[in-house]
Protein backbone atom coordinates (compact mmCIF):
# COMPACT_ATOMS: atom_id res chain seq x y z
CA UNK A 1 0.00 0.00 0.00
CA UNK A 2 3.11 2.26 0.97
CA UNK A 3 4.73 1.50 -2.36
CA UNK A 4 1.64 2.56 -4.23
CA UNK A 5 0.84 5.62 -2.37
CA UNK A 6 4.55 6.42 -3.21
CA UNK A 7 4.17 6.21 -6.64
CA UNK A 8 1.10 8.66 -6.15
CA UNK A 9 2.40 11.55 -4.00
CA UNK A 10 5.95 13.02 -3.17
CA UNK A 11 4.68 14.01 0.03
CA UNK A 12 1.17 13.23 2.09
CA UNK A 13 -0.37 13.18 5.66
CA UNK A 14 -0.60 10.39 7.77
CA UNK A 15 -3.80 9.99 9.88
CA UNK A 16 -3.69 8.38 12.99
CA UNK A 17 -6.75 7.32 14.77
CA UNK A 18 -7.80 4.71 17.48
CA UNK A 19 -9.23 2.60 14.59
CA UNK A 20 -8.21 3.18 11.22
CA UNK A 21 -5.16 4.83 9.52
CA UNK A 22 -5.26 6.96 6.42
CA UNK A 23 -2.88 8.32 3.88
CA UNK A 24 -4.34 11.63 2.40
CA UNK A 25 -2.86 13.94 -0.36
CA UNK A 26 -4.82 17.00 -0.41
CA UNK A 27 -2.96 19.18 -3.42
CA UNK A 28 -6.49 21.55 -4.20
CA UNK A 29 -7.93 20.36 -7.01
CA UNK A 30 -8.85 24.11 -7.84
CA UNK A 31 -5.46 24.11 -8.79
CA UNK A 32 -4.86 21.17 -11.29
CA UNK A 33 -3.90 18.96 -8.51
CA UNK A 34 -4.88 15.49 -7.95
CA UNK A 35 -5.92 14.18 -4.75
CA UNK A 36 -5.92 10.86 -2.64
CA UNK A 37 -7.52 9.45 0.09
CA UNK A 38 -6.52 5.75 1.38
CA UNK A 39 -8.23 4.01 4.69
CA UNK A 40 -7.07 0.98 6.28
CA UNK A 41 -8.52 -0.47 9.51
CA UNK A 42 -5.37 -0.78 12.15
CA UNK A 43 -6.79 -4.21 13.35
CA UNK A 44 -5.63 -5.79 10.03
CA UNK A 45 -2.17 -5.42 9.93
CA UNK A 46 -1.41 -4.32 13.74
CA UNK A 47 -1.06 -6.95 16.46
CA UNK A 48 -0.82 -4.47 19.11
CA UNK A 49 -1.97 -0.75 18.34
CA UNK A 50 -1.80 1.97 20.69
CA UNK A 51 -1.89 5.73 20.20
CA UNK A 52 -3.18 8.35 22.20
CA UNK A 53 -4.03 11.70 20.22
CA UNK A 54 -3.31 15.45 21.55
CA UNK A 55 -6.56 15.27 23.92
CA UNK A 56 -9.66 13.05 24.70
CA UNK A 57 -11.75 14.95 22.44
CA UNK A 58 -9.59 15.07 19.62
CA UNK A 59 -8.08 11.78 20.14
CA UNK A 60 -5.62 11.51 16.59
CA UNK A 61 -2.71 12.64 15.43
CA UNK A 62 -1.84 14.05 11.75
CA UNK A 63 2.28 13.45 10.37
CA UNK A 64 3.23 14.65 7.40
CA UNK A 65 5.75 12.75 5.70
CA UNK A 66 7.59 11.20 2.61
CA UNK A 67 5.70 8.11 1.54
CA UNK A 68 9.01 7.03 -0.62
CA UNK A 69 11.07 6.96 2.66
CA UNK A 70 8.48 4.73 4.90
CA UNK A 71 8.52 2.26 1.54
CA UNK A 72 12.29 1.89 1.89
CA UNK A 73 12.23 1.17 5.39
CA UNK A 74 9.31 -1.22 5.18
CA UNK A 75 11.51 -3.10 2.50
CA UNK A 76 14.16 -4.41 5.00
CA UNK A 77 10.73 -5.63 6.76
CA UNK A 78 9.92 -8.60 3.93
CA UNK A 79 11.20 -11.46 5.86
CA UNK A 80 11.06 -10.04 9.29
CA UNK A 81 9.97 -11.59 12.59
CA UNK A 82 8.61 -8.21 14.08
CA UNK A 83 7.83 -5.18 12.94
CA UNK A 84 7.47 -2.16 15.38
CA UNK A 85 6.33 1.35 14.80
CA UNK A 86 6.43 4.72 17.28
CA UNK A 87 6.72 7.99 16.99
CA UNK A 88 9.65 9.50 18.85
CA UNK A 89 11.76 12.87 18.93
CA UNK A 90 14.95 12.86 17.72
CA UNK A 91 16.35 16.10 17.12
CA UNK A 92 13.28 16.15 15.32
CA UNK A 93 9.95 14.27 15.05
CA UNK A 94 10.59 10.92 13.68
CA UNK A 95 8.64 7.94 13.01
CA UNK A 96 11.17 4.78 14.20
CA UNK A 97 10.32 1.58 11.98
CA UNK A 98 12.33 -1.17 14.32
CA UNK A 99 12.43 -4.56 12.19
CA UNK A 100 13.19 -7.26 13.97
CA UNK A 101 15.06 -10.00 11.61
CA UNK A 102 16.03 -13.46 12.22
CA UNK A 103 19.02 -14.64 13.37
CA UNK A 104 21.22 -17.74 13.60
CA UNK A 105 22.50 -17.09 16.99
CA UNK A 106 20.19 -16.67 20.36
CA UNK A 107 21.15 -12.83 20.11
CA UNK A 108 18.29 -11.01 17.65
CA UNK A 109 19.41 -8.43 15.19
CA UNK A 110 17.14 -5.05 14.97
CA UNK A 111 17.51 -2.61 12.28
CA UNK A 112 15.60 0.64 12.62
CA UNK A 113 14.92 3.39 10.39
CA UNK A 114 14.28 6.75 11.68
CA UNK A 115 11.83 9.02 8.78
CA UNK A 116 11.50 12.76 9.82
CA UNK A 117 7.90 13.65 9.68
CA UNK A 118 6.16 16.93 10.77
CA UNK A 119 3.27 17.13 12.86
CA UNK A 120 0.50 18.91 11.72
CA UNK A 121 -1.31 21.31 14.45
CA UNK A 122 -4.69 21.06 15.39
CA UNK A 123 -6.16 24.33 13.42
CA UNK A 124 -5.20 22.79 9.98
CA UNK A 125 -6.54 18.88 10.98
CA UNK A 126 -9.70 20.86 9.03
CA UNK A 127 -7.95 20.66 5.56
CA UNK A 128 -7.48 16.90 5.76
CA UNK A 129 -11.10 15.44 6.09
CA UNK A 130 -12.66 13.46 3.91
CA UNK A 131 -13.53 14.67 0.06
CA UNK A 132 -17.09 14.46 -0.48
CA UNK A 133 -18.58 11.89 -3.02
CA UNK A 134 -18.97 14.22 -6.51
CA UNK A 135 -22.48 14.16 -7.64
CA UNK A 136 -21.58 12.23 -10.59
CA UNK A 137 -22.52 11.82 -14.27
CA UNK A 138 -21.83 8.63 -14.82
CA UNK A 139 -20.38 5.76 -12.93
CA UNK A 140 -19.01 2.75 -14.33
CA UNK A 141 -16.80 -0.78 -13.14
CA UNK A 142 -13.19 -0.21 -14.93
CA UNK A 143 -11.99 -3.13 -16.85
CA UNK A 144 -8.73 -5.04 -15.97
CA UNK A 145 -6.40 -2.59 -14.64
CA UNK A 146 -3.23 -4.48 -16.47
CA UNK A 147 -5.00 -3.90 -19.34
CA UNK A 148 -5.94 -0.51 -19.10
CA UNK A 149 -1.92 0.01 -17.93
CA UNK A 150 -0.83 -0.52 -20.92
CA UNK A 151 -3.26 1.06 -23.25
CA UNK A 152 -2.60 4.10 -21.11
CA UNK A 153 1.45 3.74 -21.10
CA UNK A 154 0.99 3.33 -24.89
CA UNK A 155 -1.24 6.34 -25.34
CA UNK A 156 1.33 8.46 -22.94
CA UNK A 157 4.01 8.44 -25.78
CA UNK A 158 1.20 10.31 -28.25
CA UNK A 159 -0.22 13.08 -25.89
CA UNK A 160 -0.35 14.25 -22.45
CA UNK A 161 -3.79 14.09 -22.19
CA UNK A 162 -6.45 11.44 -22.37
CA UNK A 163 -10.56 11.90 -22.53
CA UNK A 164 -12.26 9.22 -20.33
CA UNK A 165 -15.54 8.81 -21.16
CA UNK A 166 -18.41 6.31 -19.99
CA UNK A 167 -21.70 6.01 -20.08
CA UNK A 168 -24.76 3.77 -18.47
CA UNK A 169 -24.73 0.69 -20.58
CA UNK A 170 -21.06 -0.77 -18.91
CA UNK A 171 -19.10 1.38 -21.99
CA UNK A 172 -16.18 3.02 -21.45
CA UNK A 173 -13.39 4.86 -24.18
CA UNK A 174 -10.10 6.07 -23.97
CA UNK A 175 -9.33 8.30 -26.60
CA UNK A 176 -6.45 10.75 -27.47
CA UNK A 177 -6.92 13.60 -30.13
CA UNK A 178 -3.90 15.36 -31.59
CA UNK A 179 -3.30 17.43 -34.78
CA UNK A 180 -1.62 14.01 -36.16
CA UNK A 181 -3.37 11.35 -34.64
CA UNK A 182 -6.19 10.40 -33.31
CA UNK A 183 -7.15 6.82 -31.30
CA UNK A 184 -9.82 5.35 -29.06
CA UNK A 185 -9.89 2.14 -26.90
CA UNK A 186 -13.20 0.76 -26.38
CA UNK A 187 -14.61 -1.25 -23.62
CA UNK A 188 -17.54 -2.87 -23.42
CA UNK A 189 -20.02 -4.72 -21.23
CA UNK A 190 -18.18 -3.59 -17.41
CA UNK A 191 -21.09 -3.14 -16.02
CA UNK A 192 -22.14 0.50 -13.73
CA UNK A 193 -22.69 0.27 -9.85
CA UNK A 194 -25.67 0.11 -8.26
CA UNK A 195 -25.63 3.64 -6.10
CA UNK A 196 -28.29 3.71 -3.98
CA UNK A 197 -30.12 7.25 -4.26
CA UNK A 198 -30.86 7.49 0.01
CA UNK A 199 -31.07 11.73 -0.36
CA UNK A 200 -31.54 11.44 -4.78
CA UNK A 201 -28.43 13.03 -4.69
CA UNK A 202 -27.34 10.58 -7.37
CA UNK A 203 -30.78 9.81 -8.86
CA UNK A 204 -29.18 12.73 -11.91
CA UNK A 205 -27.29 9.87 -13.10
CA UNK A 206 -29.99 7.13 -13.02
CA UNK A 207 -32.70 9.13 -15.13
CA UNK A 208 -30.35 9.73 -18.14
CA UNK A 209 -29.97 8.43 -21.16
CA UNK A 210 -28.53 5.22 -20.81
CA UNK A 211 -26.26 5.57 -24.19
CA UNK A 212 -25.09 8.66 -23.90
CA UNK A 213 -20.94 9.55 -23.12
CA UNK A 214 -20.32 11.84 -20.02
CA UNK A 215 -16.49 12.41 -20.86
CA UNK A 216 -13.90 14.37 -19.22
CA UNK A 217 -10.42 15.49 -20.25
CA UNK A 218 -7.22 14.35 -17.70
CA UNK A 219 -3.98 14.36 -17.43
CA UNK A 220 -2.48 11.27 -18.71
CA UNK A 221 0.68 11.50 -16.16
CA UNK A 222 -1.59 11.27 -13.06
CA UNK A 223 -3.76 8.84 -14.61
CA UNK A 224 -0.44 6.27 -15.73
CA UNK A 225 0.66 6.81 -12.00
CA UNK A 226 -2.33 5.61 -10.51
CA UNK A 227 -2.12 2.61 -13.06
CA UNK A 228 1.62 1.90 -12.86
CA UNK A 229 1.36 2.61 -8.72
CA UNK A 230 -1.03 -0.38 -8.45
CA UNK A 231 0.85 -3.15 -6.14
CA UNK A 232 -2.72 -4.30 -4.66
CA UNK A 233 -4.91 -5.81 -6.50
CA UNK A 234 -8.56 -4.46 -5.83
CA UNK A 235 -11.29 -6.78 -5.56
CA UNK A 236 -13.26 -3.52 -7.40
CA UNK A 237 -11.93 -0.85 -9.53
CA UNK A 238 -14.40 1.81 -10.50
CA UNK A 239 -14.36 5.25 -11.89
CA UNK A 240 -17.13 8.38 -11.25
CA UNK A 241 -17.11 10.78 -13.88
CA UNK A 242 -18.42 14.48 -13.21
CA UNK A 243 -18.81 15.96 -16.72
CA UNK A 244 -15.76 18.09 -17.77
CA UNK A 245 -14.85 18.58 -14.10
CA UNK A 246 -13.45 15.53 -12.31
CA UNK A 247 -12.74 11.78 -12.49
CA UNK A 248 -13.22 9.77 -9.42
CA UNK A 249 -11.46 6.68 -9.30
CA UNK A 250 -12.07 4.12 -5.98
CA UNK A 251 -10.10 1.29 -5.62
CA UNK A 252 -11.69 -1.44 -3.17
CA UNK A 253 -10.00 -4.62 -1.57
CA UNK A 254 -10.46 -6.25 1.46
CA UNK A 255 -8.13 -4.39 3.63
CA UNK A 256 -7.66 -1.02 1.97
CA UNK A 257 -10.25 1.85 0.28
CA UNK A 258 -8.38 4.48 -2.05
CA UNK A 259 -9.76 7.10 -3.63
CA UNK A 260 -8.04 9.33 -6.17
CA UNK A 261 -9.63 12.44 -8.03
CA UNK A 262 -8.14 13.95 -10.85
CA UNK A 263 -9.72 16.88 -11.95
CA UNK A 264 -10.35 17.82 -15.60
CA UNK A 265 -8.78 19.87 -17.88
CA UNK A 266 -10.25 21.95 -19.68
Amino acid sequence: IVNTIAKLAKTCILRLTVCKLYFILSDKVANGGASMWCELSQGNFFDEYQMEGVAAEHNEIYLELVPENLSRALKTAQSAKAVKIKLTNKHCPCLRVAVELPSLSSSSRIVTHDIPVGVIPRRMWNDFREPSMPDFDVSIYLPVLKTMKSVVERMKNLSNFVVIEANLSGEMNLKIETDLVSVTTHFKDLGNPPWASEDGCQSSAQSRDLESMAEACIDIKKLQQLLAGQQVNPTKALCNIVRKRIVHFILLHEEVSLQYFIPAIA
